[in-house]
């Protein structure tokens, strides 16, 4: 006897009759269609983990992202603004003080290095402590990129500055300023007032830049702590 059961692609020949291999087909009928109703899942597509996803940035933020001159120009006005108060303060600080401890002109004159060094120093502290607060308020106005703010803030004084000087030359060229201005007698080699005046006007440059950055940066610390919130 033959038979083909579905789902078996083989053709088995059994002797008709038997009981045994009538419950063997039965048995494998029953298998065959258990077979058939399984369903084997196919293979699901990888997904981007959430952390290595890029992060979606609003266009219309980037927008405002970038140096922005007006709030550099600002931040440069209060920088001005702030040297030539605490500058003034410093001053009639060191008046009254001299005024306290009896010291004179004379004085000065006796010990020049020391002198020069402590105006130098005086001088870039101030300087330095006016751009902070200029980069902070430039920081803050732009609200993105402090410390672009804060290079603005110093690269606005050196070309005003740069600016200064070369209208100072020209003047002086032609009607002889600085013949006028009555300097004060310093007992230093001229060698030595050269080199200490290229030691403090680096220190200047590179120290006011500095802060100037990091006031920007901590000027824009306070729309962060902001958006955190929101």
């Amino acid at each position: 006897m033959s038979q083909q059961y579905p789902g078996d692609t083989a053709t088995i020949t059994t002797p008709a009759g038997d009981a045994s291999t009538q419950k063997y087909e039965e048995a494998r009928a029953a298998a065959s269609r258990a077979m058939s109703t399984i369903s084997i899942p196919q293979e699901q597509p990888l997904r981007t983990p959430p952390a290595a996803a890029e992060a979606e940035v609003d266009p219309d933020l980037l927008s405002y992202r970038g140096f922005k001159f007006g709030a550099a120009f600002f931040g440069w006005l209060i920088a001005i603004s702030m040297s030539v108060l605490l500058m003034a303060a410093v001053s009639a600080a060191a008046l009254g003080t001299a005024e306290i401890l009896d010291y004179t002109t004379s004085d000065a004159k006796a010990q020049p290095g020391a002198a020069s060094l402590t105006a130098a120093g005086v001088t870039i502290f101030m300087l330095t402590l006016a751009f902070y607060i200029g980069g902070y308020v430039a920081g803050r106005l732009a609200r993105f990129d402090g410390g672009r703010q804060g290079f603005g803030v110093w690269m606005i004084a050196v070309l005003v500055g740069a600016i200064a000087a070369g209208a100072g030359w020209v003047l002086d060229s032609q009607y002889s300023l600085l013949d006028e201005v009555n300097r004060p007698d310093v007992a230093l080699s001229d060698n030595t007032v050269l080199l200490g005046s290229i030691a403090a006007g680096a220190t200047l440059l590179i120290l006011t830049l500095l802060f100037a950055i990091i006031g920007g940066k901590s000027g824009r610390r306070y729309h962060d702590r902001i958006d955190q919130l929101l």
